[in-house]
C-alpha cells in the first residue's frame, strides 16, 4: 500500500458500502424514532452534517412524506413551528447542536443521529439512533456522514417514500462498490479546480463534496445548483479546470462546460452511478490529491473532530 492508500481516512471510506447495508438494515428498528409521514419536520447539523441534512430535506419533501427543512444548527429560525427536529452529530458533541437540542427541549420532538452513544447528544434529545459502526477516527468525515444519510434513505423506501429516479441503498451500496474499485479520471487528478454541481437532493452532495476536497486536500472547490452555473460560476472553468455533475446533467450543459475547454465529470461518464456513490469518488479523489501534496488528510490543518466552543 502507498502512504496515501494507509491514510485512516482511506480504510474508513472504504466501509461504506458495507456501513450503508447496515443501515438500511437498521432503518424498520429506528422508524419510531425517525420522521413520521406527514409531520412538519427540520433537520439540521453542521458542516458535513449539514449538507446531509439538506439531501435528506429534499428527498424526503420529493417523496411526499412530508415538510422538511434543513439549516446549520446555529441558523434555526425558532418562530417557525415543526413536529419534530433531527440532529446529525458524529461527535455528539457539537456546541451549536447540543445548544440548539437544550433550547428545544420539552416544545418539540427531538432526534439526533450519532456514533458515539457516550456523549451529552444521548440525554440532549428525546430519542437517539446510534451508528457507532460508521464511527470515524480521522477528523474528516466520510462514512458517518453518508451512513446517516443512507439511514434515512432506507426510512424513506420502508415507508414508500422514495422519490421518483431514486434508486435503492441497496443500489447504491452496489455502486459504491463499483466507486472504490474503478480508476479516477485522470483530468480530475491533475485539475486545478473543480467546480461541483447539483439538482435537488444532490445539491446537499455537490456542497459535500466541495468541501470534502477543501477540508482534506486544501484544495480549491465551488458548489452550486446545476441551473445556477451558468448564471456566472462557469467562468471560472478553463484548461485545466472542471465541472463535475451529480445526478442527471441538465440538457445543454455540456456543450457549455465543452466551450470553456474545462473536463466535464457527469452521471452518464461515471457509469450511471448513484449519486451519493459518486461521492465515495470525490472522497477518493480527496485523499489522492491530499497526499500528492504532502499533506496529512486524516488530520487537516485547523480543524478536530469536534468544534466546542
Amino acid at each position: 500500500m502507498t502512504a496515501t492508500d494507509s491514510s485512516l481516512t482511506a480504510e474508513e471510506l472504504a466501509t461504506q458500502p458495507d456501513c450503508w447495508r447496515r443501515a438500511a438494515a437498521l432503518a424498520g428498528p429506528a422508524a419510531g424514532a425517525l420522521p413520521q409521514r406527514g409531520e412538519r419536520v427540520a433537520v439540521v447539523g453542521c458542516g458535513t452534517s449539514w449538507f446531509m441534512a439538506q439531501a435528506y430535506a429534499a428527498l424526503r419533501e420529493a417523496g411526499g412524506h412530508g415538510e422538511t427543512d434543513a439549516f446549520a444548527a446555529s441558523e434555526f429560525p425558532h418562530r417557525r413551528r415543526y413536529d419534530r427536529v433531527v440532529a446529525i452529530t458524529r461527535s455528539g458533541t457539537t456546541t451549536e447542536v447540543l445548544a440548539l437540542l437544550e433550547r428545544l427541549r420539552g416544545t418539540v420532538a427531538t432526534t439526533a443521529l450519532t456514533a458515539d452513544p457516550a456523549t451529552p447528544v444521548m440525554t440532549a434529545a428525546d430519542r437517539t439512533v446510534v451508528l457507532d459502526f460508521a464511527d470515524e477516527r480521522s477528523v474528516v468525515q466520510t462514512r458517518f456522514a453518508t451512513t446517516a444519510l443512507a439511514l434515512l434513505r432506507a426510512h424513506l423506501e420502508a415507508e414508500d417514500a422514495r422519490p421518483a429516479g431514486t434508486g435503492t441503498v441497496a443500489q447504491a451500496a452496489a455502486d459504491a462498490e463499483r466507486a472504490l474499485a474503478e480508476p479516477l479520471p485522470d483530468a480530475v487528478l491533475t485539475a486545478d479546480q473543480i467546480t461541483f454541481l447539483g439538482a435537488g437532493w444532490t445539491n446537499g452532495l455537490a456542497l459535500e463534496a466541495g468541501l470534502k476536497m477543501r477540508e482534506a486536500a486544501a484544495f480549491w472547490t465551488e458548489a452550486y445548483p446545476a441551473m445556477e452555473y451558468r448564471h456566472g460560476p462557469i467562468a471560472i472553468t478553463s484548461p485545466g479546470r472542471a465541472a463535475w455533475m451529480f445526478g442527471t446533467l441538465p440538457a445543454g450543459l455540456d456543450r457549455d462546460v465543452a466551450r470553456t475547454g474545462g473536463h466535464l465529470v457527469a452521471d452518464s461518464q461515471a457509469g450511471g452511478l448513484d449519486p451519493l456513490a459518486d461521492l465515495v469518488r470525490v472522497h477518493r479523489l480527496a485523499v489522492a490529491v491530499a497526499g500528492a501534496r504532502g499533506l496529512d488528510v486524516d488530520n487537516p490543518r485547523s480543524l478536530t473532530r469536534s468544534v466546542q466552543l
